[in-house]
């Protein structure tokens, strides 16, 4: 699905913005997230590849460690959505994200919650003397989910992330 030639680092490197035009980000719903380091950078875990039998093994670094609290604080700071599944990966997190209906007060934006999500957690890092002046790219890419056969395939997706990670497209990125 990747094709990491000069042409596509030049086409992603001068895009324009991802978002549907005129669609409300906020709508209650299912969203596919994909959230990359900066320079897509292996600053979140190591994947260790087993031998034999043996699953992958994602083991978390200190960056990624703070990146896995603050997803699940998500939903402590915004009360309108769930954090159904996702993973952490060494250089990208993959989130499916669900709006449920809106109280009184407005609901946020997928760019609301993820834009929260990535300054908190860059700045959690900062706190705790980590050096990465950027950790996430400026964007990130989302995906509304359409059916219940959309939601089942991205779950099986971020399910098996970790163990296809050699033939992943931001591999060795």
């Amino acid at each position: 699905m990747c094709d990491k030639t000069k042409e596509t680092k030049e086409f992603f490197s001068k895009r324009k913005p991802t978002r549907l035009k005129d669609y409300n980000y906020s709508t209650p719903g299912a969203y596919f997230i994909t959230i990359c380091t900066d320079g897509r950078r292996e600053l979140l875990s190591k994947i260790t590849v087993g031998q034999g039998l043996a699953p992958a093994e994602n083991i978390l670094s200190a960056y990624g460690i703070i990146a896995d609290k603050q997803i699940n604080d998500l939903q402590n700071r915004f009360k309108t959505i769930t954090i159904d599944k996702y993973v952490i990966m060494p250089n990208h997190i993959h989130m499916l994200i669900s709006i449920h209906a809106a109280g009184a007060s407005p609901c946020p934006t997928i760019s609301d919650i993820i834009g929260a999500y990535k300054s908190l957690t860059t700045r959690l890092c900062h706190t705790a003397g980590l050096q990465e002046k950027h950790l996430f790219q400026a964007s990130f890419h989302d995906h509304i989910i359409r059916n219940k056969q959309d939601y089942a395939g991205i779950w099986q997706y971020i399910d098996t992330n970790v163990i296809k990670w050699e033939t992943d497209c931001f591999y060795g990125s």
